[in-house]
């Protein structure tokens, strides 16, 4: 069978242990048989990326606006250990943070749902996609500790050097405060990416906030959105027969829990990194879980929502069988491939990713899976394998479908 060929590039951004042997597994045995690869690669692997003084991040960032289509395998973001570990030249920021403030995109995740796995919580019928907030607030915050007694303010300098303050405390001892910020350019983009996801995905969208304490911080996410809303939004949402609501953050959970599930609930940067960590687990797996930046100049970053799986590569390396779970990694590439054909025509392209999610979901709904799965699935005596031989066995059910 002819190798399905693809007319423009994708950027692909190579990644950190067990992810890293992942990802080339996944490339030989799923993606390079049946398809003539076309990408401009870029290794974000910690020691390249120290090398390079990681210019190799922003690099592939840039890429990224040019191709508009990128995939991106999971990579460390350095601790004070990891620094010693690989003799780094500096504690390197996150490279998802650095391509995100340069994309100025919004994180959508969303579980993978396959039958033998049910939601810890039992009504949730359809996937929850959290939108998450990718730029400032706590990720982007200046902190100090504070030694004895003494006030603390904050100062708002202008370009015409006068000067706001407002006093954040008068400390009668030791204690510790932290000056967030975000950006009203971002919290457009912010809002623009979930109403387009939203109408893209013909799904309603919640956004949440907790704007009765933070009567200016959140409450400036909140107009911003509402603004837009009304401005660009409104009559496209009625036409697709879905809603845009504001509520509490607080009312979101207690509300989210009691739901059936198929909708968008947006958060500001640290609810979504809690809160998407808390559906996974929910729905199964961190490795069950989609995710993709988008920008609202329509660039697209897939990767997995997990980690670079540390404890299993440190097995790898001692020879040690492991039982990786890679269906994430797996999606991202079907995301993007998928993506790639969209914007390109390429129907072929477009119709292999789909084939290959299902050979995934099929794999797995046969009673064939990793040890992950095999500790949470109701289904009866199932294969566990290790990861090598789940994707290969991956591999022979999208035969079968191919």
């Amino acid at each position: 069978m002819a190798k399905i060929k693809m007319t423009t590039p994708l950027v692909e951004m190579d990644g950190d242990e067990m992810t890293r042997i992942l990802w080339q597994l996944i490339k030989d045995e799923l993606l390079s048989p049946f398809v003539e690869l076309n990408t401009e690669y870029y290794d974000l692997g910690l020691e390249h990326r120290n090398e390079t003084d990681d210019q190799v991040t922003k690099d592939a960032a840039y890429a990224t606006e040019k191709y508009k289509v990128a995939v991106k395998c999971a990579t460390i973001t350095p601790n004070a250990a990891r620094v010693e570990e690989y003799n780094l030249k500096e504690m390197w920021k996150s490279p998802n943070g650095t391509i995100r403030a340069i994309l100025d995109g919004t994180v959508f995740r969303a579980p993978i749902q396959v039958k033998g796995i049910t939601p810890c919580v039992r009504n949730w019928e359809k996937p929850i996609t959290i939108a998450r907030h990718a730029y400032g607030d706590v990720y982007k915050a200046s902190e100090m500790k504070i030694p004895g007694a003494g006030k603390v303010e904050l100062v708002y300098t202008a370009e015409d050097g006068s000067q706001e303050s407002v006093l954040v405390h008068e400390f009668d001892g030791p204690g510790v405060v932290q000056g967030m910020h975000n950006l009203s350019g971002s919290i457009e983009s912010f809002a623009r990416s979930c109403f387009t996801y939203a109408l893209d995905t013909k799904q309603s969208l919640w956004f949440a906030t907790k704007d009765t304490i933070s009567k200016k911080y959140d409450h400036t996410f909140k107009d911003i959105f509402q603004e837009i809303f009304d401005a660009e939004y409104k009559e496209k949402f009625d036409a697709a027969g879905i809603e845009y609501f504001y509520t509490l953050i607080d009312d979101a959970v207690a509300r989210v829990m009691k739901s059936k599930g198929g909708f968008i609930w947006a958060c500001k940067n640290y609810d979504g990194d809690v809160m998407s960590d808390m559906l996974s687990s929910a729905f199964g797996s961190l490795a069950m879980m989609t995710s993709v930046l988008v920008s609202p100049q329509g660039y697209y970053e897939y990767e997995a929502a997990h980690g670079t799986v540390q404890r299993h590569y440190y097995k790898h390396l001692k020879g040690e069988e492991t039982s990786t779970n890679p269906v994430a990694t797996i999606f991202a590439w079907t995301g993007a491939l998928r993506k790639r054909g969209e914007l390109d025509g390429n129907a072929e392209l477009m119709d292999f990713a789909g084939k290959l999610e299902k050979a995934t979901i099929d794999t797995i709904e046969s009673g064939t899976m990793t040890k992950d799965l095999a500790l949470i699935t109701e289904l009866k005596d199932v294969n566990t394998l290790n990861t090598q031989d789940f994707i290969k066995a991956i591999r022979t059910t999208l035969e079968g479908i191919m």
